[in-house]
């Protein structure tokens, strides 16, 4: 008996991830407007109800996509080259840019969404402020001392949206590099540095 409910469960699991990749597939593709859960149900290879058993309304399946965006989170001591800001945010930046390599279509299918669907847009606006934080928190532990607190929140939301940007653009920017934020990325760090250098 246990070992039926188990597999009940394994197979429950799988419908639900293939319904979550077809709707990622098709919303990418035709937009979440012009896709019915029928055709969702119809790719996943699952009966129609069993969609709705899962996500009571079709905007549910927005709601479950943005927790499939990979975890931005990155620790502070992954990325600081402590008295290097420069390099600390480049590092930051980079690591960011590999986690959004894997889930290009789904982020800036998202960050589409986000115009209409209010819940899209809360979830990716917390996500924000996740970024912003994580930027100061490297900020800080780079070592630049004697920086406002005001120049700092100010910097890491600058550097924050310029991400967010490059992110929720990056399926129509195939060619776009890492590198080619390097101007601002140096930018951000004379400037904070500038700004820190005692007055003569």
């Amino acid at each position: 008996m246990g070992s039926v409910a188990r597999g009940r469960t394994g197979e429950d699991a799988s419908a639900k991830e293939r319904i979550l990749t077809a709707a990622e597939a098709l919303f990418a593709e035709h937009g979440f407007d012009a896709t019915p859960t029928s055709r969702i149900a119809e790719q996943a290879g699952v009966p129609k109800g069993l969609v709705h058993y899962y996500f009571k309304r079709k905007t549910d399946l927005l709601s479950a996509l943005v927790e499939r965006l990979p975890d931005e989170h990155v620790e502070t001591s992954r990325v600081v080259v402590p008295g290097d800001l420069a390099e600390s945010l480049r590092r930051l930046v980079s690591e960011l840019d590999q986690r959004l390599g894997a889930s290009q279509v789904l982020s800036h299918l998202l960050w589409r969404e986000a115009d209409t669907h209010h819940a899209v847009r809360d979830a990716l606006q917390d996500r924000f402020k996740v970024l912003v934080r994580q930027v100061e928190a490297v900020i800080l532990a780079a070592g630049v001392g004697g920086l406002a607190m005001t120049d700092v929140e100010s910097a890491a939301g600058l550097l924050a949206l310029a991400v967010s940007y490059r992110h929720s653009v990056a399926r129509h920017a195939e060619d776009d590099q890492p590198e080619q934020m390097e101007r601002e990325l140096t930018f951000i760090a004379r400037a904070l540095t500038f700004r820190a250098a005692p007055a003569t």
